[in-house]
């Protein structure tokens, strides 16, 4: 099925995918009737996908490539040049690794327990504050505790700069303008800044624990046998700080998800030792919410899908919101029902907020384990640990703005620490 806007008339859809956002590829789709067709991005003809048998095939190794797939603009602001995100096989999966190393349940267990000390020292000042904006706290508190897990020094004077250089940095992937600048300075920034820490520890100016992020990326040897140079060690250790800090929105999905769900509120504050709810708030919260709206590859060998032509060379989009609001997989997809999880596991294929098919092989994020558990630390703390109330606010989220955040950020007043 053919864009006919796009490819029979030559119109490019860049605008429409700025002014659509994370609903550009499943308008057309239910358009069309199909979940593929073919566009026309940048000027480049681009097939775009949705649905768990797009992601199949999508996350086929053998069918696709990530090297030189995503836009410059990307790899400028979110993602840094010489990261895992643009390898493939024995060269990505042996980098992949090293961010795999730092995700066992003891680490992740550590992490939690740091961001817990975090959470509660903010409570004791949002104690004292007319209202707290959930979102930049959020930010702030997650920064300061992957800082300390990963082994980087941060000292407070630096917070707001480091907090601010994350935020941006996300900010820009569906940004323009301004937003696309903002980011492009805070990247370039953040790797002189990680560059330096780099040069530190093989100095030996900085000495760091060796079970650190931190000393982990300073020492990786790539499938080559060579050490990473100092400023792909600098773009990946970013690629776990950011990441980190990128948690934040799900915090403040999660808390505008019992604003507008009591019910679900009541049950995780009455019953907080109800373990699979927890579990399925926190998977119907990243089903539900805008996090990044497709991810991108290109064709590494012609092959035909669902009667539609892939081009050694085309670029590809998978929708990730789209697959997680499709109605073919989901009942009701734009009810949020946490219930839809205590009866059906998801598969590797069907939730794919943070990509899709195995963590060593494929490119899903290597994070999401940290961001399921701290999200359900999240959950607990702002259910059973503190009680605010939530004053009128704008939570209106515009799907069309990518990445999506409602203009108020989730504001809280009247915050009270119980413990």
């Amino acid at each position: 099925m053919v864009d006919d806007e796009a490819m029979t008339r030559g119109v490019d859809s860049t605008l429409a995918l700025l002014r659509e956002g994370y609903r550009f590829i499943s308008q057309r789709c239910d358009r069309y009737g199909s979940d593929v067709f073919t566009t026309r991005l940048l000027f480049e003809p681009t097939i775009c996908m949705r649905g768990a048998a797009a992601a199949e095939v999508f996350y086929d190794n053998d069918r696709f490539t990530r090297a030189g797939a995503a836009p410059d603009r990307l790899v400028k602001t979110l993602f840094g040049e010489g990261g895992v995100q643009a390898l493939d096989g024995e060269a990505h999966r042996v980098r992949k690794q090293l961010f795999l190393s730092l995700m066992t349940p003891d680490g992740i267990e550590d992490f939690v327990r740091l961001a817990d000390e975090q959470w509660r020292a903010a409570a004791v000042q949002w104690e004292a504050q007319d209202r707290v904006v959930l979102f930049d706290e959020a930010m702030r508190l997650l920064t300061r505790s992957v800082c300390r897990w990963t082994g980087v020094p941060l000292a407070e004077s630096e917070v707001d700069r480091r907090v601010a250089d994350f935020a941006a940095m996300i900010d820009a992937a569906g940004g323009v303008g301004y937003r696309y600048v903002r980011g492009r300075i805070a990247r370039e920034r953040g790797n002189r800044w990680a560059e330096g820490l780099v040069d530190d520890v093989r100095a030996g100016r900085l000495k760091v624990d060796d079970d650190t992020a931190l000393a982990r990326v300073v020492a990786h040897r790539d499938a080559d046998g060579s050490l990473l140079d100092r400023h792909e060690a600098a773009v990946e250790l970013l690629n776990v700080l950011r990441p980190t800090v990128a948690i934040a929105r799900y915090i403040m999905f999660a808390a505008m998800a019992l604003h507008r769900d009591p019910a679900s509120a009541v049950h995780l504050r009455d019953e907080p030792g109800d373990v699979r709810f927890v579990d399925a708030f926190v998977l119907e919260v990243r089903r539900d919410y805008p996090f990044f709206p497709f991810v991108v590859a290109r064709v590494r060998r012609d092959f035909h899908w669902r009667g539609h032509r892939f081009d050694e060379g085309t670029r590809v989009l998978l929708d990730l919101h789209g697959t997680n609001h499709h109605a073919a997989l989901w009942s009701d997809p734009q009810r949020f029902a946490p219930e839809r999880f205590l009866e059906r596991e998801p598969t590797p294929f069907d939730l794919i907020p943070q990509g899709g098919g195995d963590h060593l092989h494929n490119h899903r994020c290597a994070g999401e384990w940290m961001t399921n558990a701290v999200l359900r630390h999240a959950t607990r703390f702002l259910t059973s640990r503190i009680r605010y109330e939530v004053p009128s606010q704008d939570l209106t989220i515009r799907l069309s703005r990518v990445p999506a955040v409602p203009h108020s950020r989730f504001v809280m007043s009247h915050v009270r620490l119980l413990d």
